[in-house]
């Protein structure tokens, strides 16, 4: 239910943006590029593990494991490339609204939001090369319900150090770079929206970025908590848990978010909902 709720929710972000010209801006563009991210996120994952929840499908091909890792991970590379891009497109609008339009247009939004799809797939090449060389010679039971790096890691019996050297660079560079491009957007934003002598306009200023920043604390708070590990086999429990929310819950709360906080998308769904 939570699964069929998330894609369909995205989905109605996507029709209303698709819908109404008026929505066709910057910011909004960007949001129909999440939920397009969040439908294909939690689709790489969910259908194979209600499979295997009732133990009606529980092996996966070596070649299906290692696209299923590389396309979860190229889509969660691609979020944070793509939330930073959405703080800094929030910073543009609220730090400098008489340049906006000029600063970030409908064409230069459609092609930040390219360059985040193709620099998150392009990043995972490297990673997801070296990990699909790794010897498995003992357990091939995986202790997740999708293959994901830690678990191969934790399976192999070959020499995994370079491919934990490189995954934890290249953690500091999306996570760490992508978490400093917003916290610094949202420095901005704060500063001036303190600025602003009146309640109303400051009350105004924040709504507009209120929802982004619910999702990049639900987003970044989870994935950092991924990088917490007490101990081999406990910390893949744990992550079990924390994949959870950020591959159903997360993509499942995104539209919901934005709808509740966003005025603009509640008057579009408004309308169409009093059409029918």
């Amino acid at each position: 239910m939570m699964y069929i709720l998330a894609v369909t929710g995205n989905l109605a972000i996507i029709a209303l943006v698709m819908a109404h010209p008026h929505l066709q801006t910057p910011m909004y563009i960007f949001l129909s590029n999440l939920s397009f991210l969040e439908i294909w996120y939690t689709t790489a994952c969910v259908p194979k593990a209600i499979a295997v929840f009732p133990g009606k499908s529980r092996t996966i091909s070596f070649v299906g494991c290692i696209l299923q890792m590389y396309v979860i991970f190229s889509l969660g590379c691609t979020e944070f490339f793509l939330l930073s891009v959405m703080a800094y497109d929030r910073c543009l609008a609220i730090c400098y609204p008489l340049h906006y339009s000029t600063l970030m247009s409908s064409t230069k939004s459609s092609q930040l939001a390219f360059l985040c799809w193709v620099s998150g797939f392009l990043f995972m090449i490297i990673h997801n090369s070296l990990v699909a060389r790794l010897s498995f010679c003992s357990s091939n039971v995986i202790n997740n319900f999708f293959c994901g790096a830690d678990s191969l890691i934790f399976l192999s019996c070959s020499d995994t150090s370079v491919v934990k050297w490189v995954s934890i660079t290249m953690g500091i560079i999306v996570i760490l770079g992508s978490c400093l491009t917003t916290l610094v957007s949202y420095i901005f934003i704060i500063s001036t929206i303190l600025k602003i002598p009146s309640a109303q306009g400051r009350q105004k200023a924040f709504s507009t970025c209120s929802a982004h920043l619910i999702v990049v604390v639900m987003w970044y708070g989870s994935t950092i908590f991924l990088y917490v590990r007490v101990s081999r086999q406990s910390s893949l429990d744990i992550h079990k848990f924390v994949n959870t929310l950020n591959t159903i819950v997360t993509p499942l709360l995104n539209p919901f978010i934005y709808t509740l906080r966003n005025k603009e998308v509640k008057e579009a769904l408004w309308n169409v909902l009093r059409r029918t």
